[in-house]
Order: structure tokens, then C-alpha cells, then sequence
């Protein structure tokens, strides 16, 4: 019998050991629990190194989302202890390191928004958490089999969220694409977090010229902050500046103040 190994990961305990106890009972079903994201990276890891890597993962769609000074979407590597690290963002840290493994996330409500987000991460289903253990189970099996899976309720809005976010990004590539190729380069400087002194010490370029390279940038992308370019850039699929082995900006990385060029 080929076993399929399971993780549910969700910082509410008692929902957490549950499920997990009731998928075990299935005679086909190897499942453990993760009570955050960064515990669920640990335990992913772990697996791995012992040849016995997870199959699928069940994500708590609010995970996180209830502790104090928890910021939406964070980005997995800023996950700490106390798993400040959303269900979404763990979706998209997970298929990224791990592209085999499918993820169910699991949501106390619909939310047509969330969903798509949840399917561009790399989600494979959005699942109600008060399903019936017979239909987690079939999405669980369908996911293996490639299959994606939405409550038919969603499906329409899902369809329009995603057709909007592709609109949005084939329009902000086509003002990327206006950019010279040093005005990319300074924006991939700003995506990185670095500000008018930083961007000059690593292009070798003055502040002044910095700064013009900036302002073009804005007009040229039609916004008027770095947070808005940073923001555009992002959806047409443009990365950071390489910051080094270091993994941080340079002096003066001070981006913005105010809406305004630091």
C-alpha cells in the first residue's frame, strides 16, 4: 500500500491534533502537525533528511494571524519562534524549496481574494475547515493526482481575481519594458530596500544622478512613491539587486520618508 504522508499546520491546538488524529485513522494516511511556519519548515526538513519527505501539506489559511504584531503575507525566511510567518506566505516559501510537496490550504471562510493569492503561491486546493473528513480526504487524493480544487462558490470570483492579476502585471511589465537598462538596474536597487546613497555607492554613481535615475523611474512607471514602484515592479515579476552574502542593504538605505525620494 503506497502510504501518503501528511502535515497539518495550524497554531490552534486542539483543531491541529484532531485532524491529524482523524486523518491517522485512515489505513493509508501517515500524518504529523506543525503548530507554526517555521515549526513546519523544521519538521519538512527533518523529513527530508531522513528520505521521508511529506506528500501534502494542510495550511491554516489565518495562520499566525491571531498573535500580536503579525504582518500579513511576511516573507517565510522572517518567520520566527512564535510563527509569524501567514498561511499564504508559507504556501509560497514551501513550493519554492520543496515543488513536489502539494498544499490544501484550509479556511474558516470564503474569500475569493485570498484564494487566488493562495493558488498564485502554488496552492493546489482552498478547502473549508468545516468540510466533511470524506471530502478532505478526496481533495487530499485529487491534489497527488494533479487536480485542483475550489468550493464551486468560489470558483467565479477566484476566475476574476486571477484575471484582474494578470491584467495588472501585463501592464506593468509593458512600463518595466519603458525603462532604460540603468533605470531597471536602480529598480532592482529599490525592490532590494536600498535608498539614494546605497544605490550610489553600488552603481558607482553620484546621489545626484541617483536620484534623477529615480525620478524617471517614477514618471516613467506613473507613480508618484518608491513604495508604489517597489509595489508595480514586483507584479511584473521584477527581483531585488543581489545585496551580496551579506543579505542586506548598504549604508543610507533609507527608501522613503514621507512618500518622498530619501
Amino acid at each position: 500500500m503506497v502510504r501518503i504522508r501528511v502535515l497539518v499546520v495550524d497554531d490552534h491546538r486542539i483543531f491541529a491534533e484532531s485532524l491529524a488524529a482523524a486523518l491517522a485513522a485512515e489505513p493509508d494516511v501517515d500524518v504529523s502537525a506543525a503548530g507554526s511556519g517555521p515549526a513546519a519548515l523544521r519538521s519538512m526538513d527533518r523529513a527530508a533528511a531522513e528520505g521521508r519527505r511529506y506528500d501534502v501539506l494542510l495550511v491554516d489559511a489565518d495562520l499566525g494571524c491571531h498573535l500580536p504584531g503579525m504582518r500579513p503575507a511576511v516573507p517565510v525566511q522572517d518567520g520566527d519562534e512564535d510563527g509569524l510567518v501567514d498561511g499564504i506566505s508559507l504556501v509560497a516559501g514551501v513550493r519554492s524549496a520543496q515543488p513536489a510537496v502539494r498544499i490544501v490550504v484550509l479556511a474558516e471562510k470564503d474569500d475569493p481574494r485570498r484564494a487566488a493569492l493562495a493558488l498564485q503561491a502554488g496552492a493546489s486546493g482552498w478547502v473549508a475547515k468545516d468540510c466533511s473528513l470524506s471530502r478532505l480526504l478526496s481533495v487530499i487524493r485529487g491534489v497527488l493526482r494533479e487536480e485542483t480544487h475550489l468550493p464551486p462558490a468560489l470558483l467565479t470570483g477566484v476566475l476574476r481575481e486571477l484575471t484582474a492579476a494578470r491584467r495588472h502585471r501585463t501592464e506593468s511589465e509593458r512600463l518595466v519594458e519603458s525603462l532604460t537598462p540603468r533605470e531597471r538596474e536602480v529598480l532592482r536597487c529599490m525592490v532590494a530596500g536600498l535608498g539614494r546613497k546605497a544605490v550610489a555607492e553600488r552603481l558607482f554613481l553620484s546621489p545626484h544622478t541617483v536620484r534623477t535615475h529615480m525620478q524617471n523611474v517614477l514618471g516613467k512607471l506613473g507613480v508618484h512613491s518608491t513604495l508604489a514602484a517597489v509595489a508595480l515592479a514586483r507584479r511584473a515579476g521584477v527581483g531585488p539587486a543581489d545585496l551580496g552574502s551579506a543579505g542586506r542593504p548598504l549604508a543610507g538605505d533609507v527608501v522613503e520618508r514621507g512618500g518622498q525620494l530619501a
